[in-house]
């Protein structure tokens, strides 16, 4: 029995990766420094894996901001406009792509599937000449074996990057993506070359892709691509990885057909209903790779049920054809508990991270080898006992509310126009108002003070002062752009999710439970490990001081259930949607009371809805049912004068376009402009949509600044497709990772644009 992990964190325990690639950008450090700090990140976790006994340890999943982006390096992909002269691919280039520079933008950036990990978004075309440019793939395996660790090259396999991929611009919709499969191929036969030369003897293909419910034609790719790749990956062991769901009954029997494939791995904890097709028929003599260790989540795994689970896969495959995996790349889980110093005993017996994951897998290696370690797994179920019994997990009087909930769907009475035309008489707000997302540049100033009073060094009067005179900064800046519908800044978050879970019952915290997002950007999830509640309101004393600044409209901020859910660490012993419910309901209470106070605006982000909807369609109805009603349930019961909006960021909307305008907000800002306004193409085919939106007029995850024209461009674009008595003027998404020194002049020529709309209007009508 061996062991196998899919991928690893790439951050670093202490987020060592983040803050060398920001100190790299900013020009403080150089790029022997940078490398020097991943080449350290490497070799720990190499050594880390080999440590924990794991036989199976990946190499090139380390990367700089993304993984796809660097597949695209390999492949020579590079879109003209970056100047690439064909050589290898340096910092410049490669950042340029992530991140955009003065001179053009960034590619567009979209979730990896359902996770809160962002990709950048290929774009190819039927002109497109790929070549074999950057080698890393086989630096890194070298870089391994010069340690004496032996390890797994990792590629994204050649049908998921082109199925993940888009159409460049300008290229006709007709042409398909995958009629590029015959150019693609040859780099990888390439890079197969130089990795066996080298002395690898595993090549592990991620083709999550497989996981989605694929036509005839998609699938006979695989098969095609597998075909070609055959006779060049002769004397290698090739594994395909799937993951993040069940695959479909075809895509099973596709995988499976696959020639020159010694080993598939798959999913078994998000894809449990697999086990099912196993059982019914594996190839005898390819090996299975079995995910049971959840890389999605924080929660220690349930040695008993896994081994259970393993046993009976061992009945199908043998024993020597058995390899105990994680469910997917343990990037998207935090790196190691031995960090976190302030998790009570209890709780923390419950959880394991990235680092702990490794001897979960080994642990069940060796059981179902013979080699149990009884005291290991008594450990793990005593912590599961304790799980199971905590009165902290349970309140009953929560329960009871959601449970309350069934049968009612809650919308609120009036229809949105007539309660946009209420809002409008009350605010009084110009044509194409102008706003912002919510979040205003977090400088390290004010980081300093969180920081200090959260550690007791300053006191609560020192803290509240600081706060006050940083909301008074934004709002006097934000009145001298000229800005229609002010926000706070919400200079005292420290992220939109945590500042939330911090404040209602259910909910632990990490200090260094860090995770991915995309490039230096990290999160650090709230863990839900019991019934959410709000014990007292959360957002209202600083909204109304903020208020109290002002003349202008003052938003009040909130994040939604959604979003909350999806973007912490959710306990796994209760239906998801239940504990939404939960969070709605605390939700609801803190938008009644910003209402009371005279908020008349109130957005409640839902920046993750898309995120969780599942991979495969027939279970998309039931998630979009619940999501929607979890948003619907925070404010049905406001009056129709007060002004719901909501955000959406970074994902593609267009296919669930209906549920949005389900959600019955009066307002939603959605992203737009990082993905060449594919938001707008709904609108163009014909969909109709009465409330008030703001499609992103500029991209606030790139350091460049664009110009009047360029807004006013994609102003002139929106009203060529939405009525301009709907639309509003905003940024894509929040400020908070940006500088005051990129934020003034981006929001000057924001308000310039819309106001030049509003001329253009003016003459016509």
């Amino acid at each position: 029995m061996s062991s196998h992990i899919i991928g690893y964190p790439r951050i670093g325990p202490k987020r060592e990766l983040k803050f060398a690639l920001e100190s790299f950008w900013d020009g403080k450090s150089n790029a022997e420094e940078l490398q020097n700090v991943a080449a350290n990140l490497r070799v720990s976790n190499w050594k880390q894996m080999a440590d924990a006994g794991i036989k199976y340890i990946p190499s090139n999943t380390f990367s700089y901001y993304d993984q796809v982006l660097d597949t695209t390096a390999m492949l020579g992909a590079i879109p003209s406009r970056y100047g690439w002269s064909g050589d290898e691919i340096g910092f410049d280039v490669y950042f340029s792509m992530a991140r955009g520079n003065a001179s053009v933008p960034a590619m567009e950036m979209t979730k990896w599937f359902d996770t809160n990990y962002h990709y950048i978004v290929p774009e190819l075309g039927p002109d497109i000449e790929f070549s074999y440019v950057s080698h890393k793939a086989v630096q890194e395996y070298k870089e391994a074996k010069a340690l004496g660790i032996d390890t797994v090259p990792v590629l994204v396999g050649p049908i998921s990057y082109l199925l993940l991929s888009k159409l460049a611009k300008g290229v006709d919709k007709s042409f398909a993506l995958l009629s590029l499969i015959d150019k693609i191929l040859p780099v990888y036969k390439e890079a197969i070359a130089e990795l066996m030369a080298a002395g690898a003897s595993w090549i592990q293909f991620d083709e999550p892709t497989l996981v989605m419910d694929l036509d005839s034609h998609k699938l006979n790719a695989f098969t095609h691509a597998y075909n070609e790749l055959e006779s060049s990956l002769c004397g290698l062991n090739v594994l395909i990885e799937t993951y993040f769901a069940d695959l479909p009954n075809e895509a099973y029997n596709t995988v499976t057909a696959l020639k020159g494939v010694t080993a598939i791995g798959f999913d078994l904890v998000r894809g449990s209903k697999t086990l099912d097709l196993i059982k019914n028929g594996f190839p005898p003599e390819k090996f299975l790779f079995a995910g049971v260790v959840d890389g999605r989540n924080i929660w220690a795994n349930d040695l008993h049920a896994s081994l259970s689970t393993l046993k009976a896969l061992e009945g199908v495959v043998g024993k020597d054809k058995l390899v105990v995996s994680t469910s997917c790349s343990l990037l998207h889980t935090a790196v190691d508990l031995v960090h976190e110093t302030k998790l009570d005993k209890e709780l923390k017996a419950w959880l394991a991270f990235a680092a702990q994951k490794l001897g979960e897998v080994n642990a069940l290696a060796n059981a179902i080898s013979g080699r149990k370690d009884e005291a290991f797994f008594s450990n793990n179920a005593a912590a599961q006992a304790s799980r199971k019994s905590s009165p902290r997990v349970t309140n009953e009087a929560v329960q009871k509310a959601a449970a309350g909930l069934e049968g009612s769907d809650h919308r609120r009475p009036a229809n949105v126009g007539a309660r946009l035309e209420a809002q409008q008489k009350k605010l009084n707000l110009p044509i194409l108002p102008t706003t912002t997302i919510g979040s205003f540049p977090q400088t390290l100033g004010l980081r300093k003070v969180r920081r200090e009073y959260k550690a007791s060094k300053i006191s609560e009067e020192e803290y509240v002062k600081a706060i006050k005179e940083e909301i008074k900064e934004v709002v006097k800046l934000q009145e001298e752009l000229g800005i229609d519908v002010l926000v706070h800044g919400e200079p005292e978050r420290n992220d939109m999710v945590e500042y939330f879970g911090e404040q209602l019952s259910g909910f632990a915290f990490t200090v260094n439970g860090w995770v991915q997002s995309y490039g230096s950007r990290c999160v650090k999830p709230p863990i839900i490990y019991g019934d959410v509640s709000r014990p007292k309101a959360m957002t209202v004393f600083w909204s109304t001081l903020a208020q109290s600044m002002t003349k202008c409209p003052m938003k009040g901020m909130l994040t939604g259930p959604v979003t909350i859910l999806n973007w912490s660490f959710v306990r796994n012993d209760q239906p998801r949607y239940e504990t939404c419910y939960q969070i709605a309901l605390a939700i609801k209470d803190e938008v009644e009371d910003l209402e009371k106070c005279g908020i008349n605006i109130i957005q409640i982000d839902e920046a993750a809805l898309r995120e969780g909807l599942p991979l495969r369609k027939s279970e998309q109805a039931f998630y979009l049912d619940w999501a929607v009603r979890s948003f619907r349930i925070t404010n049905y019961a406001v009056q129709d004068t007060t002004q719901i909006h909501t955000h959406m960021c970074y994902s593609n909307f267009n296919d669930i376009i209906r549920s949005i305008i389900d959600m019955d907000a009066d307002v939603i800002t959605i992203e737009n402009s990082r993905s060449d306004e594919k938001l707008l193409s709904v609108f163009r085919e014909g969909v109709k949509y009465g409330a008030g939106i703001g499609p992103g007029v500029y991209d606030i995850h790139s350091p460049r600044i664009p110009s009047t024209e360029e807004i006013a461009d994609r102003i002139n674009k929106m009203l060529a497709v939405i009525e301009s008595n709907v639309v509003w003027v905003n940024p894509d998404c929040g400020l908070k990772t940006r500088k005051y020194s990129e934020v003034k002049p981006a929001l000057s020529n924001m308000v310039a644009a819309a106001k030049l709309a509003r001329v253009k209007l003016a003459a016509a009508t």
